[in-house]
C-alpha cells in the first residue's frame, strides 16, 4: 500500500500535472500548479548545494597532496616514508570518522553530522597551516581526514532521504562532482599557491556548510524515524512546497518505517544475515572494487606518476586532470538517470581497464628503453582514461547505490561498515602506492586493470538497477531477489 502510495504522488497526480501544464488553454489553476512544484525543486536543490558543500571539502581534503608534495617535503624535510604517511593518514582518519558516522548520524541527524564533520575539518586545516614539522602536519591531516570519513557517509544519505526518486540520482551523483570539483580545485590553486595558504582556502567549503545549515530542513525519513512527527511534516513540506499534498507520501514512509520498527534493533552481526546479506554484499563490493582500481593512489601523488613517466614537472599533469574531472563527472551526472546505474558503472569500469593498461605499458616501454619518444604521451593519455572513465562510473554510482540499498533501520551499521570498507581501501591504496611504483611501475597499474576486469563481472551478475524506484520500491525488490 505504501509504495502504491508514493508511486501514485511521485508519478501520477504531480507528475501529470506537470504535463499537463504543456497544453494549450492553460488556466491560472495550472500556473500555480507549475509554481508549486518549481518551488519544491528549489527547497531540495538549495538543500542538496548546501549538504554538498561537505563534497567539495572531502575533494579539497583528498585534493591536497598532490600539488603540494614536493613544496612540503622540501620545506619540512621530510623523507618519502613521512610523505606517504601524511597523505595516508587521512584515510585513517576517515576509517575512524566512517566507523562513527552512522551513529553520529542516527543519533544527532544528517544536520549533526554534517556540523560535526565541519568543525574537524576546519581544526585540521588549522593544523596543517601553523605545523612546522611532521607531527602537527599529520595531527590536521589526520583530523581533517576524520571529518571527510563522516562528510563519505552522511551527504549521499543526506541527499538520498530528501529527494523525489526522480530527481534522486543526479542529486546524489552531485556529491561526487563536487568531489571531483574540490580535488581539481586543489590541483589548480595548489600549483599557484604555497602549501599553507592552501590550507587555508580548504577552511571556505565548511563555513558556507555551516551557515548553510540553518536555513535546510532535516531529513524527513530521519525525523520519522526519530518519531519527531510534527516535524517530520514540516520538513517534508518544505522540501515538496507548501501547497503540494504531502499525506499519501508522508503515510508511505511513515508506513515503511513502522514495518522496520517492529524489526530488533540492527547489530553488526544482522548484516551478515541472508535478510541483509546481499545489499551488504554489494555495497562492500562496490567500495573495495572503487578503492582497488588505484584512484587514491594516482589521485594523491599524480604528480610524482608524471615525473616517474619521463616529464620534466608533474604540474601540466595534474591540471589536465583537473580539467578532464570536471565535465566528464557533469556528464555522469546527467546520464545516471538516463541509462541506468549498472551500464554506466560497466562502462567506466572498462573505461578504467584501458586507461590502466596504457599506463602500465607506457612505464614497461620506458623499462625496456624501448619508443621512448611515446612513453609520456601513452602515460598521459592513459592517466586522462582512467580518470575520466572513473569520473563518469566507479566514483559516482558507488555512493549512490549504497545511500539507495539499505532500509533505514540498518542505514547507520551498514553504511558505517560499507565506508570503513571504502576507506580501509583508500588507506592501504594511498600507503601502499609509492611503494608498489619504486616495485614495478607497469605492474602496479596491471594490478589495478584487474580489479577493473572483475568490477564488470560483478556488477553484471549481482548489483539490481535502481533507477527510476522509490528507496521502498528498491527494498521490496531486494527482499525479492534474495
Amino acid at each position: 500500500m505504501a509504495i502504491r502510495e508514493i508511486k501514485d504522488v511521485e508519478r501520477g497526480d504531480i507528475a501529470n500535472k506537470v504535463e499537463d501544464l504543456g497544453k494549450p488553454f492553460l488556466t491560472d489553476q495550472d500556473d500555480e500548479k507549475e509554481s508549486e512544484v518549481n518551488e519544491s525543486y528549489l527547497m531540495v536543490i538549495f538543500s542538496t548545494f548546501v549538504a554538498v558543500c561537505g563534497s567539495f571539502e572531502f575533494g579539497s581534503c583528498v585534493g591536497y597532496s598532490a600539488p603540494t608534495q614536493s613544496s612540503i617535503r622540501q620545506d619540512l624535510n621530510l623523507s618519502l616514508a613521512e610523505f606517504s604517511m601524511f597523505g595516508s593518514i587521512l584515510t585513517i582518519g576517515a576509517m575512524i570518522g566512517a566507523v562513527m558516522s552512522g551513529k553520529i548520524s542516527d543519533f544527532s541527524g544528517r544536520k549533526g553530522a554534517m556540523r560535526t564533520s565541519a568543525c574537524f575539518c576546519i581544526t585540521g586545516w588549522l593544523a596543517v597551516f601553523f605545523s612546522k614539522g611532521a607531527l602537527l602536519l599529520d595531527v590536521g591531516r589526520f583530523f581533517t581526514g576524520y571529518g571527510i570519513g563522516v562528510f563519505s557517509y552522511v551527504v549521499p544519505v543526506y541527499i538520498a532521504e530528501i529527494s523525489p526518486k526522480h530527481l534522486r540520482g543526479g542529486l546524489t551523483t552531485l556529491n561526487q562532482l563536487m568531489i571531483v570539483i574540490g580535488s581539481s580545485v586543489s590541483f589548480l590553486i595548489g600549483s599557484l599557491i604555497s602549501w599553507k595558504t592552501l590550507a587555508l582556502t580548504g577552511i571556505a567549503p565548511c563555513i558556507v556548510l555551516l551557515v548553510g545549515l540553518c536555513f535546510i530542513p532535516e531529513s524527513p525519513r530521519w525525523l520519522a524515524k526519530a518519531g519527531r512527527e510534527k516535524d517530520f511534516l514540516i520538513a517534508l513540506q518544505m522540501l515538496r512546497g507548501k501547497d503540494i499534498d504531502i499525506t499519501n507520501e508522508a503515510q508511505g514512509i511513515q508506513g515503511s518505517i513502522q514495518a522496520l520498527e517492529i524489526l530488533p534493533k540492527a547489530r553488526i552481526q544482522d548484516l551478515v544475515s541472508k535478510k541483509y546479506g546481499r545489499s551488504v554484499t554489494i555495497g562492500v563490493s562496490l567500495m573495495v572494487f572503487q578503492q582497488f582500481v588505484g584512484i587514491n593512489g594516482i589521485g594523491f601523488y599524480a604528480s610524482e606518476t608524471f615525473v616517474k613517466a619521463g616529464f620534466s614537472s608533474g604540474k601540466l599533469g595534474t591540471i589536465a586532470i583537473a580539467c578532464v574531472q570536471v565535465p566528464i563527472t557533469v556528464l555522469g551526472t546527467i546520464l545516471i538517470d538516463k541509462t541506468g546505474r549498472r551500464p554506466l558503472i560497466m562502462i567506466s569500469a572498462g573505461g578504467i581497464f584501458l586507461g590502466c593498461i596504457l599506463t602500465g605499458t607506457s612505464f614497461f616501454l620506458k623499462g625496456q628503453s624501448l619508443l621512448l619518444e611515446w612513453v609520456p604521451m601513452l602515460a598521459v593519455g592513459g592517466v586522462l582514461i582512467y580518470v575520466a572513465a572513473f569520473s563518469i562510473g566507479m566514483g559516482p554510482v558507488p555512493w549512490v547505490i549504497m545511500s539507495e540499498i539499505f532500509p533505514i533501520n540498518v542505514k547507520g551499521v551498514a553504511g558505517s561498515l560499507v565506508v570503513l570498507v571504502n576507506w580501509s581501501g583508500a588507506w592501504a591504496v594511498s600507503y601502499t602506492f609509492n611503494f608498489l611504483m619504486s616495485w614495478s611501475s607497469p605492474g602496479t597499474f596491471y594490478i589495478y586493470s584487474a580489479f577493473a576486469a572483475m568490477t564488470i563481472i560483478f556488477v553484471a551478475k549481482m548489483v539490481p538497477e535502481t533507477k527510476g524506484k522509490t528507496l521502498e520500491e528498491i527494498q521490496a525488490c531486494i527482499r525479492r531477489e534474495t
